[in-house]
């Protein structure tokens, strides 16, 4: 079996193709060739925890596009006080033909890359193909990776960071001063209200429970990627927002099960749920289209599914064997 590190996931799946590894999962979830079962949450309330299975295989004609695994990823919030990430995962990679386990992925790095990559495929079937200021909320590892995203797939030239926590951005934009070289400026923004200023492209990856923006600030146009909260209890999106939004979701049963952001004004009766224009595996099919005119906001909420970690980790273990990277052990 093999065996792949935090480093080694990130070497073996690069964004741009972790974007197109996405469309090829949200294709296959929305096609029926994807068993995906609700993920299993098992709280640790203790220590502040929760911790989710999240098993899922794909069925295709083609093995190449085969994938079987199971992910097992914990979010507990006090890990920061144990100098420890507050996500840990890992995935297992498991042959769809034998059942024999092929591979172990640090999770962690593949949750980050698959989540943004899944915001990336959003971005470039929704977002507005003149796009150019992109505002990210939030300044923690997802905020990193969904800069990597969106600027994979549209020509990005300023970024406007957010936090409340200001050293964060100004470590985040240190880290990627490489990208002036690249005529793409960062600057740490001082309020969403600021951040939010004529963005075309708005990504909110914060651990915020109540909306992190006023709706008055999102100018028509604009495309909104939500990640942040998978909770009903939580979101960081306004109602308003979602009602004038053309909204896209991941997995419907998942949104109306998990995703704050939209149960909230369904539950006051804001909205219904056909509000949901479309899962975005029908815009990769093209049955559905993600936008319609320029002067529309769309937005995709996602709550993560195990497709995407099945199918991440299938591409991560393939470009793995051909670069010659991890190592082996036995069981």
């Amino acid at each position: 079996m093999l065996v792949l590190n935090a480093a080694e996931v990130r070497q073996s799946l690069p964004m741009p193709q972790a974007v197109e590894a996405m469309k090829q999962a949200f294709a296959a979830f929305s096609s029926g060739r994807a068993a995906v079962p609700p993920r299993t949450h098992l709280a640790v309330p203790q220590h502040s925890g929760i911790c989710l299975i999240m098993p899922a295989l794909v069925s295709d004609a083609d093995p190449s596009c085969r994938a079987l695994a199971v992910k097992v990823v914990s979010v507990f919030d006090k890990n920061s006080e144990r100098g420890l990430a507050r996500i840990q995962a890992a995935v297992l990679v498991i042959d769809p033909q034998t059942g024999q386990p092929q591979a172990l992925l640090e999770g962690a790095t593949l949750t980050a890359i698959r989540t943004a990559a899944a915001s990336g495929a959003a971005t470039d079937l929704m977002a507005r193909r003149d796009s150019r200021i992109l505002a990210i909320l939030g300044a923690g590892v997802q905020a990193r990776t969904h800069l990597e995203a969106v600027c994979a797939v549209r020509t990005i030239s300023e970024v406007r960071i957010y936090s409340p926590t200001p050293s964060r951005v100004e470590a985040l934009i240190a880290e990627f001063d490489n990208l002036s070289s690249q005529g793409i400026r960062l600057v740490a923004a001082t309020s969403p209200r600021q951040a939010l200023e004529c963005a075309d492209i708005i990504c909110a990856a914060t651990t915020a429970s109540t909306p992190v923006f006023e709706d008055a600030d999102v100018a028509s146009g604009t495309h909104i990627n939500a990640v942040g909260s998978y909770t009903p209890g939580a979101r960081e999106i306004p109602a308003e927002t979602a009602v004038r939004a053309t909204v896209v979701v991941d997995s419907r049963e998942a949104a109306w099960g998990e995703a704050g952001d939209l149960i909230q004004p369904l539950n006051a009766c804001l909205i219904d749920r056909d509000h949901v224009h479309a899962e975005l595996g029908e815009l990769v099919l093209g049955r559905k289209t993600g936008r319609t005119d320029n002067r529309q906001v769309t937005l995709f909420k996602s709550v993560g599914l195990a497709v995407q970690d099945a199918v991440a980790a299938r591409c991560a273990l393939d470009a793995a064997r051909r670069l010659g990277l991890g190592r082996e052990i036995d069981l």
